[in-house]
């Protein structure tokens, strides 16, 4: 059972690693091409600290962030599909 358990980890991982392997391939061909990186609107919200441990939220603004088009963050940015479903950021 835990042969088992030990090739079927050793497997994914594995995979995980060719997968990420090959993204960051078609992420090079395409920022070789121009279009690897895109930018989504996010939205800022600014967590201000209060007395008797409350907290104010002020609106920040919103502003383009940079992000890769990829299924992993490439190139110190996020990958849009993450950053278009999560695009409010809250600063502390």
């Amino acid at each position: 059972m835990i042969r088992v358990l030990g090739k079927t980890a050793a497997g994914l991982i594995a995979a995980l690693m060719v997968l990420y392997v090959c993204d960051w391939a078609v992420w090079r061909v395409r920022a070789a091409t121009g279009s690897g990186m895109g930018s989504v609107v996010v939205s800022s919200i600014v967590v201000l600290p209060l007395k008797n441990s409350k907290e104010e939220y002020d609106w920040g603004g919103t502003a383009d962030a940079s992000c890769s088009r990829s299924i992993f963050p490439q190139a110190g940015s996020g990958a849009c599909w993450w950053l278009q479903r999560h695009n409010v950021v809250y600063e502390r």
